[in-house]
């Protein structure tokens, strides 16, 4: 390798340190362009009916924002109405099972008693634990922090990208060299249509969910179903961990009415769950995206472990697109490509005059033609 390579290489290396170390941002600038794609694609819907560009622009923002608050509206109330009624019915829980204890205490033989555990010294053991958490309270404090600071960037480079979205485009297209600048704008117009495609797939599936929760439980007689029901299937948009995630809620407010709902509460979540992850996923997303199971299953453990949560909740989207750009440059133009010297076949054709006659000869064989030019030299 001459010095030139070295240089080129070593820039390769320090591009890809610096990317690494600033994975976060760009995590967040991808979230920023999935929310702004879907909003654009929103807007020019309404753009098609004869609104104006920013009116539309608007009314997009308008109705998300509207979806933001309406969710938070009717998760927050009641589930602080339902945990506050819980934080008081279990100590009263623990009190009524220590009387059970103490009744039980009472009427086995005396060398069973020291086998049954006391709830005082239970809460003595775990003491250490429960201070440990409350000495935690302003790290979690701080992280909600980190978490609302991080939304913020995200929604406003959101309205940066959609206030004027094909200037970020050329932007972005200029960084390729020309002779491929034409092909990369066909590759972001395909993780366009793709992007869309899981969007409308994903808000299908997490409508089904939640309708399903809701009427479950509702019959099951648990509070909250409304709020309950969409929040599984806002969490829905997690696959595999997000029904797991669903459940917890829904479990501890049915603890509140009887024991037997929490069970019929978990029954019904993985009913849902089997039915979504068997027939709706896999029809929804068939006609949307076509993306394998294990596939996403990787991808979810792949961005987890490099991005946390934050690529937990982005795998599917960020799955998409990479599976676009290895379909389109690495499969497309560079395997199936190697090796090919790109020569296309050619007719060699040559008129020449015959000196026994008037007519022109055309010759289509090379062969042929180096032995017709020279019978004729």
């Amino acid at each position: 390798m001459n010095l030139g390579q070295w240089i080129g290489l070593i820039a390769i290396v320090l591009s890809l340190y610096i990317l690494w170390q600033i994975r976060e941002v760009l995590l967040l600038m991808f979230a920023a362009v999935v929310l702004a794609t879907t909003l654009n694609r929103l807007a020019k819907r309404f753009q098609r009916s004869g609104m104006t560009r920013g009116f539309a622009v608007l009314l997009s923002v308008a109705i998300f924002f509207a979806g933001v608050v309406g969710f938070f509206w009717l998760i927050v109330p009641p589930f602080a109405q339902q945990f506050q009624e819980l934080t008081y019915r279990v100590p009263q829980g623990f009190e009524r099972f220590n009387n059970w204890l103490d009744a039980l205490r009472t009427r086995i033989p005396n060398q069973l008693v020291p086998y049954i555990p006391d709830i005082n010294s239970l809460i003595q053991q775990a003491q250490p634990i429960i201070n440990r958490a409350l000495g935690n309270s302003f790290a979690f404090v701080s992280g909600s922090l980190e978490v609302l600071l991080k939304v913020l960037l995200v929604l406003v480079l959101t309205g940066m990208i959609l206030a004027d979205p094909i200037a970020y485009r050329k932007v972005f297209i200029r960084l390729f060299p020309s002779f491929y600048r034409r092909r990369v704008e066909g590759i972001l117009d395909k993780c366009e249509v793709s992007l869309e495609g899981w969007i409308t797939g994903a808000f299908i599936a997490m409508s089904v969910v939640a309708l399903m929760s809701v009427v479950g439980l509702s019959v099951l007689g648990v509070k909250a179903a409304l709020a309950l029901g969409i929040l599984a299937g806002f969490l829905n948009l997690i696959p595999n961990l997000g029904p797991t995630l669903s459940v917890v809620p829904a479990m501890a407010i049915a603890l509140l009415d009887s024991p037997w709902k929490v069970v019929a509460v978990l029954i019904l979540y993985l009913i849902i769950q089997q039915v979504e992850s068997n027939f709706i996923t896999p029809i929804v997303m068939a006609h949307q995206v076509s993306l394998l199971p294990a596939v996403t299953l990787i991808a979810q453990l792949f961005f987890v472990t490099f991005f946390g949560f934050l690529g937990l909740f982005l795998a599917l989207p960020l799955t998409v697109v990479a599976k676009i750009w290895m379909q389109e440059v690495l499969i497309k133009d560079v395997l199936d490509e190697w090796g090919n010297n790109h020569r296309k076949d050619t007719e060699l054709v040559i008129v020449s005059e015959s000196p026994t006659s008037d007519k022109f000869t055309k010759v289509n064989d090379p062969w042929e033609a180096e032995s017709s030019v020279s019978d004729d030299e």
